[in-house]
């Protein structure tokens, strides 16, 4: 059995004929524009910007898991074969797709109050992001992804929000990394959340622990002055708060006194 058998045996989409040449070289050079133009064949109709629009569609209204080439091609009334041209495959595809949905960086350069209140602007913008495609959560957790200029973007942003607190490179680089960590944990919450669920899963623990509150003191003390109730309040706000105030404090302490 050929490996393009045993992908559609096991019900993957079979790779592009550019495939074995594509990878994150194809994504580069489609993600930044830098793709050598058809120097056969008629004219191109389509283009993989639009091709990557649908598949957003697609993702944005279905899922993630309903996004395949074929799928897209029916949008167009072209078969699976003439997405080639454009794309090399689907994770070239899905490449383009993240960061045509994630689009340009937030403008928080001019945002008053210096570097805390701009990255608190940058992470609910990134936070709004999520909120309108969740797919991207997948799409970028599932496999270390070729990132373009809108992803770059954000990071850039980010960083320069920084420069000027004394932080090293590598600590600007971690807040980074504790900012969006917070902001994709948040978002994944809203992803997985079930209110019909959340609702048994709340009585069945409560029955648990009034059987068993002598084994969970503190749990069970936590629940009773109301932990889990609802809070009325972004989710985002306690841990993004915490971790500023975590920040602002390491850059006082190396600014010394």
């Amino acid at each position: 059995m050929t490996a393009k058998k045993r992908g559609q045996a096991n019900g993957q989409e079979p790779p592009g004929p550019a495939a074995k040449q594509g990878g994150a070289r194809a994504s580069v050079a489609l993600l930044w524009g830098e793709q050598e133009p058809p120097s056969r064949g008629p004219r191109p109709s389509l283009s993989a910007a639009r091709i990557a629009g649908a598949a957003i569609g697609i993702a944005d209204g279905e899922g993630l898991d309903a996004v395949s080439l074929a799928r897209v091609a029916k949008e167009f009334g072209v078969t699976a074969m003439a997405l080639y041209r454009y794309v090399p495959g689907k994770a070239e595809l899905l490449d383009l797709m993240v960061d045509l949905a994630i689009g340009p960086p937030a403008p928080v350069a001019d945002v008053p109050g210096g570097w805390r209140p701009q990255l608190t602007e940058w992470a609910r913008r990134c936070s709004a992001v999520y909120s309108r495609h969740p797919w991207v959560l997948a799409a970028t957790g599932m496999r270390r992804q070729i990132m373009g200029p809108n992803q770059l973007g954000w990071l850039e942003t980010a960083l320069a929000a920084l420069i000027g607190t004394g932080l090293s490179a590598a600590q600007r680089h971690d807040t980074f990394l504790l900012l969006v960590g917070h902001v994709r944990n948040v978002a994944q919450q809203y992803v997985d959340h079930d209110e019909a669920a959340s609702a048994e899963w709340a009585q069945l623990t409560a029955d648990v622990l009034e059987r068993h509150a002598d084994r969970f003191p503190a749990l069970t003390s936590a629940i009773a002055e109301g932990a889990f109730a609802p809070q009325g309040r972004d989710p985002l706000d306690f841990g993004l708060n915490r971790i500023l105030d975590g920040v602002e404090a390491l850059i006082t302490r190396q600014a010394g006194p």
